[in-house]
């Protein structure tokens, strides 16, 4: 009944805040101004997201969520600034309770922050300083909670691996137990820990540097120098945080043959443990030596009322004492509007690991192989107020994981 109350309490909001289109465009038409005969241009927009999570525990994903239940609150904030054609800024902030579904304390962050400087007119190339998205892969252009067809990110976005970040491990063993595959040394059970774990990709990987880019004819490429390997965690995007001490670099070159498709190659190094880990690394080592390799490839197509995406990642972390360690993982997506208001999505996406040596000598895949399908549905109640709803399924390699469900939901009204 709970479960039924939230989803009916936020459909019936988005149905009362239709009569509010009026007052929304004069909001935004108030937070849009321009000065020195037009050359400068400044808005303020924003998105309020009210989301809710039912799942089977534990909560799959990055959803942080103690119980069943999570409600989940953010306002967003967006300061966008033109000069003339060749200089751009824009700034990110957030109010919710953590970058990702938490009980967490309320917080207020910046998120993202940058200057793009494009200097030859007619052309796409430049280059860009600040705190923004990856370039790698294709989901970033649509992480957005608008532009997002579902509620949650793609498998390899924010499936929690048993790679920890702040420690290093000592055995096979013991990445098996943190991988939740074999039962936790002494006490019994698993050792998967949530809040330590850490996936191929944390979401749309805010982390601090400078990108250039470019494009020629039906060929465009972008390359990046960051803070922070693709993994880390939000906590290690700030550059107050981690310096440029453990540069990563990433870069993606993509091939566009007509206006339906849009072909990429990806590929991204960079250290992923945390400064804390040093003090647990094997002598004679450094952090620099183990690193989080990734190799991803993605392909976009849209034709009238159909989009479809799709991303292969493959990556490797080299684990102090253990060695390379592989993971490979895709996911499939396909957007259809049934009219300008419906639509509908679907998502299959799966994760597998390479094998391990164990403390008996014997090879063990170091991770719970999984599969997910995702099914939603949105409907836009006017330009400015959204709803969708999220039905996912997943199985892992593991009896007390065989089957988990979330049913996600989300109202967004942007202004």
């Amino acid at each position: 009944m709970r479960r039924v109350g939230l989803i009916g309490g936020m459909i019936a909001l988005a149905a009362t805040a239709w009569p509010a289109e009026s007052f929304l465009d004069r909001v935004d038409e108030a937070l849009t101004g321009a000065w020195l005969q037009n050359k400068v241009h400044v808005r303020l927009s924003g998105a309020l997201d009210l989301e809710g999570y039912r799942s089977t525990l534990p909560a799959p994903g990055l959803v942080l969520a103690d119980g069943r239940d999570l409600f989940n609150p953010r306002l967003s904030l967006f300061f966008d600034a033109q000069y003339g054609a060749h200089v751009y800024a824009f700034v990110g902030a957030r109010a919710d309770h953590g970058f990702d579904p938490d009980t967490g304390r309320a917080q207020v962050r910046l998120d993202e922050y940058a200057l793009r400087l494009t200097p030859w007119a007619g052309r796409r190339a430049g280059v860009q300083l600040g705190k923004f998205s990856t370039v790698v892969g294709n989901w970033m252009p649509r992480h957005g909670s608008w532009d997002n067809p579902f509620v949650t990110a793609p498998l390899p976005y924010e499936n929690l691996t048993g790679i920890w970040d702040d420690a290093a491990v000592r055995t096979g063993r013991v990445l098996l137990a943190w991988a939740g595959v074999r039962p936790r040394p002494v006490r019994g059970g698993v050792l998967q820990d949530k809040r330590r774990s850490v996936p191929i990709v944390w979401g749309p990987s805010y982390a601090s540097g400078a990108a250039i880019f470019g494009g020629v004819g039906k060929f465009d490429a972008a390359f990046e120098v960051k803070n922070a390997a693709l993994s880390s965690r939000p906590e290690q995007w700030d550059v107050a945080q981690v310096q440029w001490q453990h540069p990563t670099y990433s870069g993606r070159i993509g091939y566009r043959p007509d206006a339906r498709w849009n072909i990429g190659f990806s590929a991204s190094t960079g250290c992923y443990l945390q400064a804390a880990a040093a003090a647990t690394l094997p002598g004679g080592t450094r952090l620099d030596d183990f690193r989080e390799t990734v190799l991803a490839h993605d392909i976009g197509f849209a034709w009238h009322r159909v989009q479809v995406w799709a991303e292969v990642y493959r990556a490797r972390f080299a684990i102090p004492r253990v060695g390379p360690a592989d993971t490979t993982a895709y996911y499939l997506e396909t957007k259809v509007k049934f009219s300008p208001r419906w639509f509908g999505a679907l998502r299959w996406n799966q994760q597998f690991f390479s094998t391990v040596r164990d403390l008996d000598g014997t090879q063990v895949r170091w991770g719970r192989e999984v599969a997910r399908f995702d099914a939603a549905v949105g409907h836009r109640f006017t330009p400015q107020v959204q709803a969708k709803l999220q039905c996912s399924w997943q199985h892992e390699d593991a009896e007390q994981h065989a089957g988990r469900r979330q049913i996600s939901a989300q109202l967004t009204t942007r202004f």
